[in-house]
């Protein structure tokens, strides 16, 4: 048997995923793959493989240094994972965010519909 541990399983416990049966479903649906290929959620995980993850509006590539069994805390996770996603995804991640914000007052409810109109028409200027 080699040394590995399958995909969905190594996604959950370094927490990329918040359930490993997400991890499994993202792996279905083509959104994990190595070496250009999508995976399948039992394609066992092997040291140094580099494993790019779409997660829908970032594109993450992650290297692997470590194999678990179970699922670590935050903090140990760099031990395990490499982040070798380009700072150019954070930035769009960031961009978006910010443009899709906006500001209100504290105390002011809801906005109204002709304020809901006009904020559509603000955001929509901005692209």
């Amino acid at each position: 048997m080699s040394e590995g541990i399958r995909i969905d399983k190594w996604l959950w416990a370094v927490r990329i995923y918040k359930t490993r049966n997400l991890a499994a479903d993202a792996c279905r649906a083509g959104k994990v793959r190595i070496n250009d290929k999508p995976v399948k959620p039992s394609h066992e995980v092997k040291l140094n493989e580099a494993i790019v993850i779409n997660l829908t509006p970032l594109i993450k590539t992650v290297k692997v240094i470590g194999i678990l069994k179970n699922r670590v805390a935050a903090k140990l996770v760099e031990d395990y994972l490499e982040d070798m996603t380009p700072q150019e995804e954070y930035d769009k991640l960031k961009l978006m965010r910010e443009l899709n914000y906006e500001h209100r007052r504290r105390g002011e409810g809801r906005p109204t519909k002709k304020q809901r109109r006009m904020i559509d028409i603000i955001k929509k200027s901005k692209f």
